[in-house]
């Protein structure tokens, strides 16, 4: 796995892990969501200061961004989707 789809899947896996929106960790990192988009497929280089921003968001050491993932560790599931509450029955 090369250094940008590490970064990719480790973003994505502490984003999960913390229940974090994508619009929300790029507000908390000072970035555009859809740069967090682009980052979390692989599609964007980041720079050293947006790694350091993301991690700061994520309370985790920018190294953790090069974890290699274990032999047949799952990539994370993504989070429920969605904008609005969910209604209840009745309401």
């Amino acid at each position: 796995m090369d250094g940008r789809r590490l970064v990719a899947w480790n973003l994505r896996r502490r984003r999960v892990e913390r229940g974090l929106s994508q619009e929300k960790l790029a507000v908390d990192a000072q970035i555009d969501r859809t740069y967090v988009s682009s980052l979390e497929r692989g599609l964007e280089n980041p720079t050293v200061s947006v790694l350091d921003r993301l991690a700061a968001a994520l309370s985790m050491p920018i190294a953790d961004f090069f974890r290699v993932p274990s032999r047949g560790e799952r990539p994370p599931k993504p989070l429920s989707g969605g904008r609005r509450a969910k209604l209840t029955a009745g309401g």
